[in-house]
């Protein structure tokens, strides 16, 4: 058995915020400047109370009900973010239940952020090509808002909550839909992209909530970023990892219909993409409405693709992501 993507849907909260109110929550910025820098004019974020996981429901429902896709089929669910709902039960287990599917179903959690989506598509192929499942739901979502400090311009002007789910089938004998997958982790870089007093190491106390009592106490904790390091970590890593899938996979670039990056940050991928020598019409970018929504970019890009016919039929996408971690890995794709 060969692994297939067999459908995508997105969910975007409601609530969104702007580059113009960024500007009046910060004088000093531009618009014109915000949008240079990121390539964002609009992320949307998730109001108290709903999380990671209901977002990612929300995603799923949409597939089941955009795509007809009969719930009691899927055999195994996999769900991808950096925000949990507990240390314990899987949230995986909770969101098999909410989505009334079948409980033969496998479930479990993959906490992996920039990277999440093309992990999880490479454990969904194993477990199709390995006969163990044959329709993998891949839930990918995740709330970078509630973790950055509000007075962090920076961070703010990047990143959106979103989830998106994804529908890996097996499909027929002598296809390769889903293609070889390109790993990469280097631990050194980990503090350079980091959500601190997050978790069981360093956990927050009350030292910490009283600090940022001003601004809700931060109780999931706070994002730091070195944006020089993770900037000059893609350029060093995502260009021999393009080169290794395409190796693994017995591929030329010009055999590539479509280039699809996990969207960090519109000015890097632009600086990749000439790097690259990726012409401009076979590298698609979809963060302008959305921003960096972490494990969601890639399927959330690719449905855009998909849907205005940039992606077509027999088209070989290379998807790459990298990010924190550090953490890379990317494949091809065919529709």
């Amino acid at each position: 058995m060969n692994a297939s993507v067999k459908a995508i849907s997105y969910y975007l909260p409601e609530n969104y915020i702007t580059n113009k109110d960024l500007c009046s929550i910060f004088p000093d910025m531009e618009e014109a400047d915000i949008f240079k820098k990121t390539g964002v004019k609009k992320r949307h974020i998730t109001t108290e109370g709903v999380v990671g996981s209901d977002l990612a429901f929300f995603a799923a429902e949409k597939l089941f009900q955009e795509h007809t896709i009969d719930r009691t089929t899927i055999d195994f669910l996999i769900f991808c973010t950096e925000g949990l709902d507990y240390k314990g039960p899987a949230t995986a287990c909770t969101l098999q239940h909410r989505l009334s599917l079948p409980i033969h179903c496998g479930a479990i959690d993959l906490p992996l952020g920039c990277t999440g989506f093309t992990y999880c598509l490479s454990v969904a192929k194993a477990l199709i090509e390995s006969k163990q499942a044959s329709n993998v739901l891949v839930l990918t979502s995740d709330i970078p808002s509630t973790v950055i400090h509000p007075d962090d311009a920076d961070l703010r002007i990047i990143f959106g909550d979103a989830g998106a789910a994804t529908l890996v089938t097996a499909s027929e004998e002598g296809t390769t839909n889903v293609g070889n997958f390109s790993f990469g982790t280097d631990g050194s870089g980990a503090e350079n992209l980091i959500v601190r007093r997050s978790g069981t190491r360093n956990a927050a106390n009350a030292d910490w909530f009283k600090e940022h009592e001003a601004v809700g106490g931060m109780k999931y904790g706070r994002m730091e970023m070195n944006a020089l390091e993770i900037f000059t970590f893609a350029l060093r890593v995502v260009p021999p990892m393009i080169e290794d899938i395409l190796k693994k996979n017995n591929l030329e670039k010009n055999d590539i219909d479509l280039f699809v990056f996990h969207q960090a940050n519109g000015f890097l991928l632009s600086v990749l993409r000439r790097k690259l020598k990726i012409e401009e019409e076979k590298f698609f970018t979809f963060m302008e409405e959305v921003g960096n929504t972490v494990s969601a970019t890639i399927p959330i890009a690719l449905y855009e693709a998909i849907k205005i016919g940039k992606a077509k039929k027999g088209d070989k996408i290379l998807l790459a992501a990298f990010g924190i971690g550090y953490s890379w890995s990317g494949t091809v794709v065919t529709l």
